[in-house]
């Protein structure tokens, strides 16, 4: 698996998810409940993970629609 993106924002994690759903690559997200450790003000990114076939794909869809990508 590789991390293709990392954000604070949960809109684009959940925009993210659902774009590469839409493209048919699974995505796994990481530190998802990290805000019971920091209390919930959203300072520790969320990780999104593909597999390693499934990045270069991935990559191109979040960029092409203007998301962050993790290189």
């Amino acid at each position: 698996m590789l991390e293709i993106m990392r954000s604070t924002d949960p809109t684009e994690i959940a925009f993210a998810s659902a774009l590469l759903s839409g493209e048919g690559i699974e995505v796994f997200v990481l530190d998802v409940h990290m805000s019971v450790l920091e209390g919930s003000i959203g300072i520790l990114p969320r990780r999104m993970l593909v597999r390693e076939v499934d990045a270069a794909q991935a990559r191109v869809a979040l960029r092409d629609n203007g998301l962050p990508v993790s290189e």
